[in-house]
């Protein structure tokens, strides 16, 4: 069963693709640690709505921040997830966009994986979108509210970003009995920017697959 599923059992949008899970362990891995940080997302903007009476601005079709952002991060787990994506998901037009963007892309164009307003990596976008969020009103055109109006930006809980690298851990063949902070500033030292990264490897995977 390829078709993604929803569990609503104490984590938020944990997807499920049954298949792949058995035959890549670290999809597993990948999908609990998504779920932890969606999860951890809706509690801090439910507090900020009750507490600080704010209303969030983010919405389906607003893509302002994949648009303008020039520092999206990412991390060597979340890559192996968008290439995974790409190469076996991602079908139909939206794919022969992507590769287009993808072999064009540079520091200074949105976001490639942005079309037609939607997110194409959507079920595996990185811990970074999923954390930036905005309240009060939408991002202005070029606007960055993290230097414009920060106050309104959404600050993550640390608990659940900690749990969301404590998952993947053993990506990394590290083990959470460890020294759990040292292992997690070692996979935060592998910080990488969506914009200034090399999509080539990844244009020369869809290729291979349509083979």
């Amino acid at each position: 069963m390829n078709k993604a599923q929803k569990n609503t059992g104490g984590l938020s949008r944990r997807l499920r693709f049954p298949d792949d899970e058995k035959r890549l362990p670290w999809l597993t891995l990948l999908l609990d640690a998504y779920a932890i940080a969606d999860t951890g997302v809706a509690v801090a903007i439910r507090e900020a709505e009750k507490k600080q009476k704010k209303k969030l601005a983010c919405g389906k079709g607003c893509g302002n921040c994949c648009e303008h952002q020039k520092d999206l991060p990412f991390y060597p787990h979340e890559l192996v997830g968008i290439y995974w994506h790409v190469s076996e998901k991602l079908t139909g037009p939206a794919r022969d966009i992507l590769r287009s963007r993808l072999v064009n892309h540079n520091a200074a164009s949105p976001c490639p994986f942005l079309i037609d307003g939607a997110c194409s990596i959507h079920p595996v976008r990185p811990l970074g979108c999923r954390q930036f969020n905005v309240f009060t009103a939408p991002c202005a055109t070029g606007e960055d509210p993290y230097y414009t109006r920060r106050e309104d930006v959404l600050v993550p809980l640390p608990g659940y970003t900690d749990r969301v690298f404590a998952a993947v851990l053993p990506f990394y063949n590290m083990k959470p009995d460890g020294d759990l902070a040292r292992a997690i500033r070692l996979i935060r030292a592998q910080i990488m920017n969506l914009q200034t990264f090399d999509w080539r490897k990844l244009v020369a995977i869809m290729d291979n697959k349509l083979t």
